[in-house]
């Protein structure tokens, strides 16, 4: 399937930005079963310093934020064709060793709810436990929004017995690697007919399954069926949580893991700019739809 992807998010700051550098990882990757056509990332008031793949993969920018800014637009968008590959990627390709997706970090670290729900996922082989595994979070941990954050292990959410697709899945990784299975956290873009225009982005899970590779469990959102995915960052959930975008930002949709949509750094302002550098995001959407 064609898709044509339009990715804007806008900052607006109570006070004039003096100074900043945010990384963007907004651009699709190209895999088995995706085909980037075009993409092209613009900047409003910043300028991108820098663009390269980092140790996963992800296509990334440095932008400068521009002196004086009050506001700042980064739109993301272009055309990707996907194909339906039930789920499988194949092999491992990457700068990082696998070993690295077997790690445990603060927000998947297994407790006593985790490795309980590893041992209740039953089936003859990896693949049928990794789906059997799949089918109890959907029934243990019911999708709903606003119950957990960013910081929300999965632990946390499992034990609450609510979240969203991050939830579900910090839940999957943390319970494959308690069974000694590889698997990292993807974030992208889902297809839905009847929401072209969406205010958060998607993630799921990738686990390594010997001889198939890499093979996606994709929570179901809201009970919706199968729709056509765009994956655009791959991670390997990193010891910290994807911080918030911009300097002094108040960022209300934060990735979770595994390398940062934007990460701002900048030289440290004074006290008195400190308390002055607030920024609400007044703008975070993206429209994804059937290529016409």
């Amino acid at each position: 399937m064609y898709l044509k992807i339009s990715h804007t998010t806008e900052y607006h700051y109570d006070e004039p930005v003096q100074y900043a550098l945010q990384r963007l990882r907004l651009t699709p990757v190209n895999l088995p079963g995706q085909t980037v056509r075009n993409w092209k990332t613009l900047v409003d008031g910043a300028a991108i310093e820098v663009s390269y793949d980092d140790q996963f993969g992800n296509r990334t920018h440095l932008v400068s934020l521009d002196a004086d800014r009050t506001t700042l637009c980064i739109e993301a968008k272009g055309e990707v064709e996907t194909e339906d590959r039930a789920g499988v990627f194949g092999a491992h390709q990457s700068y990082v060793p696998l070993w690295l997706y077997a790690r445990e970090t603060p927000l998947t670290k297994p407790g006593k709810r985790i490795r309980e729900l590893a041992k209740a996922a039953g089936g003859a082989t990896e693949l049928e436990r990794m789906h059997a595994l799949m089918t109890i979070i959907h029934e243990t941990v019911r999708y709903e929004q606003g119950e957990t954050q960013v910081g929300t292990s999965a632990e946390e959410a499992l034990e609450r017995g609510k979240g969203v697709c991050q939830d579900h899945a910090h839940i999957l990784i943390s319970a494959a690697r308690t069974l000694g299975l590889p698997a990292r956290y993807v974030s992208g873009y889902l297809m839905m007919e009847d929401h072209p225009q969406q205010t958060a982005s998607h993630a799921w899970a990738d686990v390594h399954i010997a001889g198939l590779g890499w093979v996606g469990s994709r929570s179901r959102q809201q009970g919706l069926p199968g729709r056509p995915l765009c994956p655009h960052r791959l991670g390997a959930m990193l010891p910290r949580c994807r911080a918030g975008v911009g300097t002094g930002a108040r960022h209300r949709h934060r990735d979770s893991e595994g390398g940062r949509d934007g990460r701002a750094t900048r030289a440290e302002p004074s006290s008195e700019l400190k308390r002055n550098w607030s920024a609400v995001l007044s703008k975070r959407g993206w429209i994804i739809s059937p290529f016409q």
